[in-house]
């Protein structure tokens, strides 16, 4: 008996520590999954709410427990009448690229069938179109007056003819030398001129130096009146030194530091095309002058050697270089030269060209002014559809015959 009481003794004081033991660990158990925003302070609570919220939670809190008005004043809402700002574009281009270019225009003594051509072809572009007589400097039609005989625009890369031609004068290279221009690449004047190449004119205006490529391209006209007698027109610039900028690299390659003309381009392409003749260019403005009109000769260049050297370079231009928008026929070809820079504010877009087919020749020289959409393939497309135009009208047929003995015998 006194056995089986102790055995009850010892199992209830076992019963007794087990169940303590069990309370202890489910308190410790309970404590441990409490939240610790319900057994910390307020204070820290409300810190820890703050950084670990999402901004847009905030926000969705926010705007729903302030009052209405203060709402409306941290995020008021678009009504129909809001009035959106939207901000201007901004272009560095200050000359509109679409204008009307006849605006002033004196045509009594242009040859219309020239002008119609060239006026439908230059469209709604802001620029000018001069077409001159190859054979005798008489100005066919000048489209947009006022920018033609103002005082000139960098000429770009159809400074590349005068270096070209100054180039083959000087002996610095042949038609078909290479000139390397890196470690693995060489090219040819033909080349060169077709595609345009910078570093190509960039050498040879290194070669030649600027004394003696500022005597050719005062022999071609630049810096001076292509015109006789043409009412308001301005000469060219030809620096007295290469730039600083760039030196006779640049110079060679966009034309920088030159400011030429419209007129000045038409007239250096004209001798290019007749053999060598630098004609005054002469602009009739009444058909009396265009009857008594005789040619006039400013100067003979001593090229004629070197045209057939140039001319590839000028008609590849057209077949598969930079020019390829003036091609229209291969039984017409075009010899041509495009140049596409910046001047100052102002995009510019040239091609100055001469017909290679028919008997009247006929420089046709285009500048794009503007922003977005001018460059010299752009221009060259304006060309190519004048050249187009008069083709079909069989305008290159005939060539005119000027003859003072023929006048005085009227």
């Amino acid at each position: 008996m006194f056995f089986a009481n102790s055995a009850q003794t010892r199992w209830r004081t076992v019963a007794r520590a087990s169940a303590f033991l069990i309370a202890l660990l489910t308190a410790a158990c309970a404590a441990l999954a409490t939240p610790a925003s319900k057994t910390a302070p307020k204070k820290t609570a409300l810190k820890s709410a703050v950084k670990k919220s999402p901004p847009a939670a905030a926000k969705k809190t926010t705007a729903k427990n302030v009052p209405a008005v203060s709402a409306r004043k941290t995020a008021p809402a678009r009504s129909s009448k809001t009035r959106v700002v939207r901000r201007k574009s901004y272009s560095r281009w200050t000359e509109p690229t679409y204008a009307d270019s006849t605006v002033g225009d004196l045509i009594d003594g242009e040859d219309l069938v020239v002008r119609r051509a060239a006026v439908e072809a230059l469209g709604l572009y802001n620029g000018t179109v001069v077409a001159v007589d190859s054979t005798s400097g008489r100005v066919l039609t000048m489209v947009n007056q006022k920018v033609a005989l103002t005082s000139g625009f960098i000429p770009c890369s159809t400074v590349k003819v005068a270096v070209g031609l100054a180039a083959l004068s000087e002996g610095v290279i042949g038609r078909d030398t290479p000139l390397r221009l890196t470690r693995r690449t060489t090219m040819d004047l033909t080349e060169a001129l077709a595609l345009s190449n910078n570093p190509y004119f960039a050498r040879l205006g290194e070669k030649l130096g600027y004394e003696r490529f500022a005597y050719y391209a005062r022999l071609f006209g630049m810096g001076e009146k292509a015109g006789l007698n043409v009412r308001g027109e301005q000469p060219g610039v030809f620096p007295e030194a290469p730039p600083k900028d760039g030196g006779m690299g640049m110079m060679t390659s966009f034309g920088t530091g030159i400011s030429l003309t419209p007129l000045e381009l038409a007239a250096f392409l004209a001798a290019i095309s007749n053999g060598g003749t630098l004609y005054w260019l002469q602009y009739p403005e009444s058909q009396q002058e265009v009857e008594q009109f005789v040619p006039r000769v400013k100067r003979r260049l001593d090229i004629a050697r070197w045209i057939p050297d140039i001319k590839p370079g000028l008609t590849g231009a057209v077949e598969y270089g930079t020019a390829r928008r003036a091609m229209y026929s291969p039984e017409a070809p075009i010899c041509g030269k495009t140049g596409t820079c910046t001047g100052g504010t102002t995009h510019l877009g040239w091609f100055g060209a001469f017909n290679d087919f028919g008997e009247t020749k006929m420089v046709v020289v285009v500048l794009m002014t503007g922003g977005q959409g001018v460059s010299g393939p752009n221009a060259a497309e304006i060309a190519g559809n004048i050249y187009r135009q008069l083709h079909e009208q069989r305008y290159f047929a005939r060539r005119p015959v000027f003859s003072p003995a023929l006048l005085l015998a009227r």
